[in-house]
């Protein structure tokens, strides 16, 4: 797995994960120099930050 985004965390030691829509499988330019901003889709991008901030919140609480 040493091609991930979290793996270069793992190998030092923090926890990490790396949430995907698998765009490395179909998207041209992903990690090239021609891999720009104006691709993302910020809005679903900010949708899904907010809900892994529950996500994230509800697995932290004590059972």
């Amino acid at each position: 797995m040493g091609w991930s985004d979290h793996w270069s965390f793992w190998q030092v030691g923090y926890p990490a994960i790396m949430v995907t829509d698998t765009a490395i499988f179909r998207h041209p330019n992903y990690h090239e120099a021609t891999d720009e901003p104006a691709e993302l889709d910020t809005l679903r991008l900010a949708r899904v930050t907010l809900g892994l901030e529950h996500v994230i919140d509800a697995l932290a609480k004590p059972n």
